[in-house]
């Protein structure tokens, strides 16, 4: 399908599979709207882009993800400088060996991986809307299946380990992905999430302790980041997607997701939770 005229939003785009994403689309006629959290790298990607597809006025805006006041200002920046905004993807992500607490009183891995795609969604909402039909697409993770949904402790005080924390991000990221199919049926905007596969990519190099290792190791039987890109990049542009929502991908397959990801209730219960936390009505 061509992407002529479109614009998407891509976080984490100056790596990985969200370059790759960015590259992608870009080459099918987008004009890409990338967010990121380095200047120097965005600027980087900018440069490639521009280079490789000077068709478009290709911009980038910068945040760090982990900060409520970034994940709001980066929305309304976007949302004051694009009257439409056909795709967002949200793909930024990451892993930490060690608990920590932000400034704002969430779980790292929780506001980076699930809160700042929610805040992010809802700031960019009437944009969305306004491109109808639209999209909105979530990096998920297979690893959700190992996790409980612990809307007691999000800070996870009781129950963290590096990829348990990780694990729990990516089954909230699902939860909000199938509430926000939910609460915007009619408008025109689909919803899915898909876990790309195990991608042979930077993830995990700088989450201190033995991650890396782990990754590294992970990430000699990896595919290439093209691949994964490639998934995400179906799923925001396909016409064999218009209309479906709500669902989860385990790489080109809809599947079914954790079986606590299923349930509406706690859809809708972490969705209240992380806006009430974001400050959000």
């Amino acid at each position: 399908m061509s992407m002529e005229g479109k614009t998407c939003v891509i976080t984490g785009a100056t790596s990985g599979i969200g370059w790759g994403a960015a590259e992608a689309l870009a080459g099918m006629g987008a004009r890409i709207v990338a967010v990121a959290r380095d200047r120097q790298r965005g600027e980087a990607t900018l440069a490639k882009l521009r280079d490789r597809f000077p068709g478009a006025e290709h911009s980038a805006h910068y945040a760090d993800l982990l900060r409520l006041a970034d994940m709001k200002r980066v929305a309304a920046d976007i949302a004051a400088a694009e009257p439409r905004i056909d795709v967002l993807i949200n793909n930024a992500g990451a892993i930490f060996a060690w608990r920590k607490i932000t400034p704002d009183g969430f779980e790292r891995t929780l506001a980076l991986n699930h809160v700042a795609p929610f805040v992010l969604t809802h700031g960019l909402r009437e944009r969305l809307f306004a491109a109808a039909p639209a999209r909105v697409v979530n990096t998920a993770g297979a690893l959700h299946h190992l996790a409980k949904l612990h809307l007691d402790d999000l800070r996870l005080e009781r129950n963290y380990t590096a990829f348990y924390a990780y694990a729990h991000a990516k089954l909230c990221c699902v939860l909000f992905t199938l509430e926000l199919a939910r609460r915007w049926a009619g408008k025109g905007v689909t919803a899915n999430c898909v876990h790309p596969g195990e991608i042979a990519t930077g993830f995990g190099e700088r989450a201190g302790g033995l991650i890396p290792l782990v990754f590294a190791v992970v990430h000699l039987f990896g595919s290439s980041p093209e691949l994964g890109a490639s998934r995400i990049v179906r799923l925001a542009s396909s016409r064999d997607y218009a209309g479906v929502t709500g669902r989860y991908f385990y790489k080109e397959r809809p599947a079914r997701p954790n079986s606590q990801a299923e349930d509406a209730e706690n859809a809708e219960r972490l969705w209240d939770a992380t806006a009430k936390l974001a400050g959000i009505e």
